[in-house]
């Protein structure tokens, strides 16, 4: 992935049950109107995903996600978009990846060694993201003395890990984790520190949008929680994120317009 960061990744949930948009874009004609969103508004990066992670949730069969996730991929690769894919599953990553993905975005951090083989296999870029636990178990006492040298040095164990595999260093980035397995201090704390996990030498994403991390402060739903992104995606660049993965995609864009142009005169982005 040769691109200029600050990135815009595009949320494509083909779930019936994501937290916010669970629904919106699992079927044929969602699925041509979310892709022409991601054309017009110029999108860097597709991120599919065919089961959902919202705190508590299940898990689907490697089945039921590859049926969701591949009509989603092979529709955005024709399209000329550069697609990641979100799962945990190697044999997703492996059929994504054939299908044309470029990316792949493993929540649960690479954990597994099959996921590793087959992303070094495909020489794919990587998002290795911190969790604790699991999606189902990961809300219920999450605790650290030090949030953010705790993030910060799983993401590098992770990364090294990956790296002694056979993942090109240079096709690494990371993900805090935001609301994967943190209370609302440990999101806001991460969110501050965020120059410290860049510290770490990888592009790091953000993503924020929606999450119960605004709700909880703006006593907003996830539909009405616009304005709270927008601010702490903000303040993601401004911390040091490169990509922003977002549900909003003509706002974020828009916001993005704003801070690469502060950038391009100096300000500190």
């Amino acid at each position: 992935m040769s691109l200029e960061f600050p990135l815009l990744m595009g949320i494509l949930n083909v779930t019936p049950d994501s937290f916010s948009d669970g629904g919106s874009f699992n079927s044929a004609d969602g699925l041509v109107s979310r892709v022409d969103e991601f054309l017009l508004h110029k999108v860097d990066i597709a991120d599919i995903g065919g089961e959902s992670t919202r705190p508590g949730s299940d898990g689907v069969s490697v089945e039921e996600e590859l049926k969701r996730v591949l009509p989603a991929v092979i529709h955005c690769v024709a399209n000329g978009i550069y697609v990641s894919v979100d799962t945990m599953k190697p044999q997703v990553a492996y059929e994504s990846l054939v299908a044309g993905a470029g990316m792949i975005n493993d929540v649960s951090g690479f954990r597994d060694p099959e996921m590793i083989a087959v992303c070094a296999e495909f020489g794919c870029s990587v998002c290795i993201m911190h969790m604790l636990g699991e999606p189902r178990t990961m809300q219920d006492n999450p605790v650290y003395s030090d949030v953010v040298q705790y993030v910060k040095r799983y993401l590098l164990d992770a990364a090294e890990r990956c790296v002694r595999a056979g993942i090109k260093e240079s096709s690494i980035c990371v993900d805090p984790g935001f609301g994967f397995g943190k209370t609302l201090e440990d999101n806001y704390r991460l969110l501050a520190g965020l120059d410290e996990i860049k510290s770490a030498g990888f592009p790091v994403l953000a993503g924020i949008s929606r999450k119960s991390m605004i709700g909880n402060v703006v006593n907003k739903p996830p539909m009405k929680r616009l304005a709270g992104t927008i601010t702490a995606h903000s303040a993601a660049v401004l911390n040091g994120a490169d990509i922003i993965r977002a549900h909003d995609i003509e706002e974020s864009a828009d916001m993005l317009k704003v801070l690469r142009m502060l950038k391009i005169a100096g300000g500190k982005c």
